[in-house]
């Protein structure tokens, strides 16, 4: 198992290829809640930690306001969140899971945050096609700076 403090380029590559992630947060009651995610990973932030981003998107929710959103609220009292990312095979060979551990924050369609928003989005059409009709300039979307990876193997 290995501990980095940055994705090696094998697990940057791993999790460029996944399509999709289980985001653990904490809710009030302070029980764990997960929910599939998909992302999308960026360019490393101004520290050199990689960053990736989730969007809040137009698929049902329980309520139409991105904030109102049970991580979203989670990761606003808490930023503290991890990523799951594994890939599964009948061929236990081919096991593997990538353990990310970021803080979580949300990066809303705003004048001073439009430039990473923006390539959030571009990033996020590129990768799912599902995103070319959606409206996602206008809605927030989630960014995990990752602190901390462990990867289990053949990433």
């Amino acid at each position: 198992m290995a501990d980095v403090a940055i994705l090696t380029p094998a697990q940057r590559a791993f999790a460029d290829a996944a399509r999709t992630a289980t985001l653990a947060t904490t809710g009030s009651a302070g029980r764990p809640r997960l929910v599939p995610i998909c992302f999308v990973v960026g360019d490393d932030g101004r520290d050199g930690r990689p960053r990736l981003y989730s969007p809040l998107d137009e698929k049902p929710k329980r309520s139409t306001d991105p904030h109102d959103l049970g991580r979203v609220r989670d990761l606003l009292v808490l930023p503290e969140a991890t990523l799951l990312i594994d890939r599964w095979s009948e061929d236990w060979s081919k096991l593997a899971w990538l353990r990310l551990e970021c803080r979580g924050e949300l990066l809303e369609p705003e004048p001073h945050e439009r430039e990473e928003h923006a390539a959030a989005i571009a990033g996020l059409r590129r990768k799912y096609e599902q995103y070319a009709s959606q409206r996602l300039e206008e809605r927030p979307v989630l960014r995990l700076t990752v602190n901390r990876a462990l990867g289990w193997g053949d990433l």
